[in-house]
């Protein structure tokens, strides 16, 4: 058709004319072809899934007190048993649903999920954030997979008293569509104990770049997992056992605790956009793999302090290379204060793994519940000459 049309306007304009003409049909006829293409890709994912809030409930005729009926009956999602359409403040029974992020969430009770088809973009990584909180039972769990990835994510222990608790989980893209799936595994005496869900995220994880200047990938922490825009405790990541794929990274959660992804929204954090606040002690360390060249020295330098989060008290960050350690204190008063600190290391090997964790345990100063820590950020390699 293009060649027919060229045809044409060389027999009623001259040569000139007929090639600007002929430039022109071909810009339109690649711009056709190529919005084509562009229009069967999933756009770049960062933020809430469709009714990722809940806040489009069923409809009246399909509850029954609480209980959802059908499984098509929650807007956007699947559901398997009992699944519950619930609203935050005090419930029959005397209790009181937290739901931070809005005003509706929904508790999965025993053998319950949800599901939702996503489209992305196979050989990406892509990284859920969700708020999750236990309602009863002390060993409460939260089973979150894609058809082929999965994890078990343990959620009894409340890490802020608030019930503001979020989590991120990440999965490698194979196909277009993945299945995206949140279901509690027990079993308790009360059928209707289970996880509740009030805010469910989705986002694709860039490419990692090196920081000029610096062996360490992302040691700045500004490639993470999504952050709620209107409520954050911070994200909970949790250790490798869980995470097969870290939603942070360059980086490994490598103890039994996690460690907290901070914003510069709703925290203080030294440099940049977010920082890491260490949680759980000797219980919580991340580590990156780094490639040194054997026998040559290295410094490694980083910032801690505090996230002006109330977390106060006499911290210390234990950070390791090779075989050299430092420990770093930092009185905290809880205002975002920070220090900077370095550790010069030779390299035993092809590949060294540096590590940081604190020393001690913190909780706020007000909330004796609720877990804090040192904060780290701003994490460089470079050779010494």
């Amino acid at each position: 058709m293009l060649l027919a049309t060229l045809f044409l306007l060389s027999e009623l304009n001259p040569p000139a004319k007929t090639m600007a003409l002929f430039l022109s049909l071909c810009l339109v006829f690649f711009s056709i072809v190529c919005s084509s293409a562009s229009a069967t890709l999933p756009p770049y994912l960062d933020g809430l899934l469709p009714n990722g809030d809940f806040e489009k409930g069923p409809k009246a005729s399909n509850l029954k007190k609480t209980v959802i009926k059908g499984k098509h009956s929650l807007p956007d999602w699947e559901i398997k048993g009992l699944v519950e359409y619930v609203s935050g403040g005090p419930q029959p029974g005397g209790f009181f649903l937290a739901v931070p992020r809005g005003v509706h969430a929904v508790k999965l009770g025993n053998e319950a999920s949800i599901s939702q088809n996503v489209r992305v973009r196979p050989g990406f990584i892509y990284s859920l954030t969700f708020g999750a909180t236990r309602t009863c039972a002390q060993d409460e769990v939260l089973r979150v997979s894609i058809p082929g990835q999965s994890a078990d994510l343990p959620i009894q222990t409340l890490y802020s008293t608030d019930g503001g608790d979020t989590y991120a989980w990440a999965f490698n893209a194979t196909t277009e569509v993945v299945n995206v799936t949140f279901h509690n595994p027990g079993i308790q005496e009360d059928r209707t104990c289970g996880p509740l869900l009030d805010a469910i995220a989705i986002k694709q994880m860039p490419p990692l770049k090196l920081t000029r200047g610096s062996l360490a990938k992302n040691g700045g922490y500004e490639t993470g997992p999504h952050v709620f825009k209107n409520f954050s405790t911070g994200v909970l990541l949790l250790p490798k056992q869980q995470d097969l794929i870290s939603p942070l990274p360059g980086w490994i959660i490598e103890s039994l605790k996690p460690v907290k992804y901070i914003d510069s929204k709703h925290f203080s954090v030294p440099t940049g956009l977010a920082a890491i606040e260490l949680i759980g002690g000797r219980e919580s360390a991340i580590a990156q793999i780094i490639r040194t060249v054997p026998n040559k020295s290295y410094n490694l330098t980083f910032t801690i302090g505090d996230a002006k989060n109330g977390c106060h008290g006499s911290m210390t960050v234990e950070a390791f290379a090779a075989k050299e350690t430092v420990k770093v204190p930092h009185a905290s008063q809880g205002k975002g204060e920070f220090k900077a600190a370095s550790l010069k290391f030779k390299a035993l090997s092809a590949r060294t793994r540096i590590t940081f964790y604190s020393a001690y345990y913190h909780t706020k100063l007000h909330d004796f519940g609720h877990m804090c820590g040192p904060v780290l950020d701003d994490v460089r390699v470079y050779p010494v000459s």
